[in-house]
């Protein structure tokens, strides 16, 4: 695994979003179109971006998944991330080839078996992915299971993602969490044929060290990613500051 750290979340973004606008446009001149997976959330901010703001992209040529949601909660509600990235990505860059986004106001076993045909059918370029303060990857949890080849799950949420999202200040209360979501698996993501991972701020930081120096283990399911050949991992010195020296490159 690649680790870079920067100064602080925006150079982290501005890091991460050329990276990924780099491989995107490297796809497209290799095989005339992209594959990629967004991200949402507090870390993907900056990311996100310093990606609608990259040159040179032909988004025309784009198919973009993303890699969870949750289920019942409407597209107008300021959690949904189908609404984060509409306002943060698809209303500003000019229009993709296509935009698979999950729907969690339908039935959830149907949608996840639309969505993981649709995706078998465009082998993913770049994933863009975070750490949670838990050590979850998408909305897989910990336990997760790192053995279903099935691309999305019905995952059920734990008390610490709960807090983490009540705390980001998506939701007013606790209770307003919903507990189940629809995600991609791990399996879904490993199969990326890179991934770059966005990690910024203090509260990461137990969550990056157990991903990146603890065991793989699905106790710590972003720890997977120390299991990929092509994984970027983008921190700042918040995020970063119980690693071990020896292991920052």
């Amino acid at each position: 695994m690649d680790i870079r750290v920067t100064e602080n979340p925006f150079e982290l973004g501005r890091a991460a979003g050329t990276a990924a606008a780099q491989i995107i446009r490297d796809s497209i001149g290799a095989h005339g179109s992209a594959s990629i997976i967004l991200a949402t959330g507090i870390s993907q901010f900056e990311t996100l971006n310093q990606l609608v703001s990259e040159k040179n992209i032909e988004w025309d040529k784009v198919v973009m998944f993303h890699l969870d949601e949750y289920i019942g909660l409407p597209v107008t509600h300021p959690a949904s991330f189908r609404k984060y990235l509409q306002e943060r990505f698809l209303s500003i860059v000019p229009a993709l080839k296509s935009a698979f986004l999950i729907n969690g106001e339908t039935d959830a076993k149907a949608e996840c078996d639309r969505l993981g045909d649709l995706i078998t059918k465009y082998p993913v370029d770049v994933a863009l992915v975070g750490i949670g303060e838990n050590g979850h990857l998408a909305f897989n949890d910990p336990p997760a299971d790192f053995d279903t080849d099935q691309p999305y799950i019905v995952v059920q949420l734990d008390e610490a993602c709960k807090r983490q999202q009540l705390g980001e200040g998506w939701f007013k209360s606790i209770d307003e969490v919903p507990p189940y979501a629809i995600s991609m698996s791990i399996q879904q993501i490993l199969r990326s044929k890179y991934i770059i991972c966005s990690a910024p701020d203090a509260r990461k930081a137990a969550a990056v060290k157990n991903t990146l120096e603890g065991p793989v283990s699905n106790l710590h399911p972003a720890s997977i990613l120390q299991l990929h050949p092509n994984c970027i991992c983008f921190l700042d010195k918040a995020s970063a500051r119980l690693l071990s020296a020896n292991i920052i490159t």
